[in-house]
């Protein structure tokens, strides 16, 4: 075989090889998502400051215009 050949067949092996890889680690990676997207959420809220509540107006417009209208 004359070595020409021989080097694009080793080069196209070679790119082969690296293209399965990184299509592996995507198919890991996608496998994974939902576990990495939960764990994320859990950290998100165990770290969260918590808010207070805010407070309730009391009465409405009816008593805003009996106040307002004096």
């Amino acid at each position: 075989m004359p070595l020409f050949v021989e080097v694009i067949i080793v080069v196209a092996v070679m790119l082969a090889c690296v293209a399965g890889v990184f299509l592996l680690m995507f198919l890991v990676t996608l496998a994974l998502f939902p576990v990495e997207k939960s764990l994320s959420k859990m950290v998100w809220d165990m770290t969260a400051p918590k808010r207070k509540p805010l407070p309730q107006q009391q009465g409405g417009f009816k008593g805003f215009s009996e106040k307002h209208n004096k």
